[in-house]
């Protein structure tokens, strides 16, 4: 059956539920909300909050949208409002294969058209038929948390109906309908799902919301879901080719084309052969800014670009689309490229305070824990990056880069799920210190979300702001990279010139009171750091400062060998500095020590790519809110 026609058995025209007896109160606590409701609809109450905590961890996110255009605890899709209401976002101009040596292909946000209402699946207009069922008004279903919380228990419930099965109370007898609620269109997504769901209700979980308030599910350790009930939704069953996923997720094989399309241009592509070849050395995360199907019909064009994998928000869906032997054009730097898998997770029609959905933090997680095991990739920061952390290759590409996946992805949350938390390692006199704000409680001030200098709906945020001295009275850091008329960084929310975001570590410069100095961008950045609430961790690690006798050293956005490294036949690139220095006196916490590597593909015919790997070695560091690259042989390295 195709995924049209799938999609549309998800919420089938049924009869409106029973009338309740009695309204949601949003007077009451969130955990009463989701008791009533469920008693209401004749859910079971651990059903009702496991599905939540998967789509939203029970938060409400002051009636923002996510990035799917989905409200509230339940997650109640409505993607016409959002679309009409938040303006398509772009992240910057960068060359997404990052390499000087072939014409330009740029990232995923061009030609990116946002969709029309009538091209939207069934699985992104959920809340309406919320609305129907529940007979509660979509705007209250948008901003009323007990509104949602009913509207979600009613689209359970007629999940379960259609199924032909009764409003049990036995938790057990609701895998079906759970499947059913996450809106997938193949059976390996919504067994998943519905895998999950029951996950959480057999470990209990507890936590304080994005309002203050405590939600707590009970475990429930001997539940034993009826699985074979999905095999009665009449969804389809995916292609999964030859996916290179854990079996923990549901994976589709849908490839992205080697092609060349005229006049020796090609895409969308390199062949490789990985990790024989070149290591792989690091996963980068990226957000689509676009939709699900603008998506997959990105990386199927030959005259575009790629990446690894793409993961769908509502359900944590995951298509492969390149072997992880080849690589893909998507982080803007070709030595990044070649040494890395990239994830590109949806979000495609709200302004980038909307927020990602538990479903897709669980499944990417999974799957990083798979590719670093598979390449012996450490997970952390180093290595674990975002898109906002690769850098420019050189000067000019600097300003270009991409600032995806932003300020509010949760990175705390997302370490949780690796099983590699940020927790102290070092008492308080530490050299080195780890960032991580309280996600939900920490909410700085961003603006340009919708328009220029206007201030961002509060939004949680891993990240924080970096000033010249300790107080918020001073100015922001400066980047000359991006700024090389040396004005001030600012609060907007794609620029990352005065910001360090949670998980990435840096050498401790000074303490004040209150606040933190580290060295970044070659000067001390001061960032708030109150005892009471900490922004940051102490931590222990190798840092580097210039080689002594070294007044500064140069910093590099890529890695490649010396001239003398390249054979006859492949072009000497440039060893092109980046114009920031690091000082004498100054400390960056060290990240990999690589070999110069180039990837010599600049051409279609395979048979002419070389790897070009050097002599002159380099250690990457956290010198910014990027990475970059500083040579061995100029530095020296010492224990914080």
């Amino acid at each position: 059956m195709g995924a049209v026609a799938s999609a549309a058995l998800l919420f089938p025209l049924l009869s409106a539920a029973p009338p309740a007896t009695a309204g949601p109160r949003e007077s009451d606590s969130l955990q009463r909300q989701f008791t009533a409701a469920a008693e209401r609809q004749g859910v079971p109450p651990s059903v009702l909050l496991a599905v939540s905590y998967l789509q939203s961890r029970w938060d409400a996110h002051g009636g923002a949208p996510s990035v799917t255009g989905g409200y509230g605890p339940m997650h109640l899709t409505d993607a016409v409002t959002a679309l009409a209401e938040a303006p398509h976002h772009s992240h910057g101009e960068e060359d997404a294969r990052g390499d000087g040596s072939r014409a330009a292909r740029h990232g995923a946000q061009e030609g990116a058209a946002l969709p029309k209402a009538a091209e939207l699946p069934d699985r992104l207009k959920t809340l309406d038929r919320a609305s129907e069922l529940s007979g509660i008004p979509a705007e209250e279903l948008r901003t009323s948390t007990a509104a949602n919380i009913e509207g979600g228990a009613a689209l359970l419930a007629a999940a379960q109906r259609a199924s032909g099965r009764p409003l049990s109370s036995d938790p057990a007898d609701w895998y079906g309908a759970v499947a059913r609620y996450s809106g997938a269109d193949d059976t390996s997504t919504a067994s998943t799902y519905a895998d999950d769901v029951f996950d959480v209700i057999r470990g209990g979980e507890s936590r304080t919301t994005d309002s203050g308030q405590v939600v707590t599910l009970a475990a429930d350790p001997d539940v034993a879901p009826a699985t074979g009930q999905v095999r009665s939704l009449g969804l389809r069953k995916p292609s999964t080719g030859p996916t290179e996923c854990p079996r923990t997720v549901a994976c589709e094989w849908i490839p992205a084309p080697y092609e060349e399309f005229g006049d020796g241009d090609y895409g969308n592509h390199d062949k490789a052969n990985r990790p024989d070849s070149q290591s792989i050395d690091y996963i980068v995360v990226h957000d689509t800014e676009a939709t699900w199907d603008v998506t997959l019909k990105l990386v199927q064009d030959p005259t575009y670009v790629s990446w690894q994998y793409s993961l769908r928000s509502s359900d944590g869906h995951i298509a492969q689309h390149l072997p992880l032997k080849d690589v893909g054009w998507h982080a803007g730097n070709w030595f990044v490229n070649a040494k890395s898998v990239g994830l590109e997770h949806e979000g495609f029609l709200t302004a980038p305070d909307s927020w990602y959905t538990e479903a897709m933090y669980r499944t990417s997680a999974r799957l990083v824990r798979y590719l670093a095991q598979r390449y012996d990739i450490p997970l952390d920061r180093q290595h674990i990056l975002g898109h906002d952390n690769v850098p420019g290759t050189v000067t000019s590409t600097i300003r270009g880069m991409h600032t995806d996946p932003g300020p509010y992805w949760d990175w705390a949350h997302y370490f949780r799920l690796l099983g590699r938390p940020f927790t102290p390692t070092a008492g308080p006199n530490a050299g080195v210190v780890t960032i991580r704000p309280e996600f939900t409680a920490h909410q700085p001030v961003y603006t340009g979300c919708v328009k220029a200098g206007e201030a961002c709906a509060p939004h949680g945020s891993g990240a924080v702001r970096l000033h010249t001295a300790p107080s918020t009275d001073a100015p922001l850091v400066k980047d000359i990279g991006l700024r090389p008329g040396g004005e001030d960084s600012t609060t907007g929310v794609n620029d990352t010139g005065a910001r360090a975001s949670t998980g990435q570590q840096y050498a401790v410069a000074e303490r004040d009171g209150d606040w933190t100095a580290i060295w970044y961008l070659g000067r001390k950045a001061w960032f708030h750091n109150p005892r009471k609430r900490p922004t940051a961790v102490n931590s222990r690690g190798l840092v580097l400062t210039p080689k002594e006798g070294a007044t500064e050293i140069p910093v590099y956005g890529r890695a490649y060998p010396e001239a003398s490294a390249y054979p006859a036949g492949v072009p000497v690139q440039a060893v092109s500095p980046l114009p920031y220095k690091l000082l004498a006196g100054q400390s960056y916490v060290v990240g990999d020590r690589t070999p110069g590597e180039y990837y010599f593909a600049p051409v279609f015919d395979t048979t002419g790519h070389r790897v070009v790997r050097g002599q002159e070695e380099y250690y990457e560091i956290q010198f910014g809110h990027r990475v970059a690259f500083v040579r061995a042989s100029d530095v020296r390295v010492s224990h914080s």
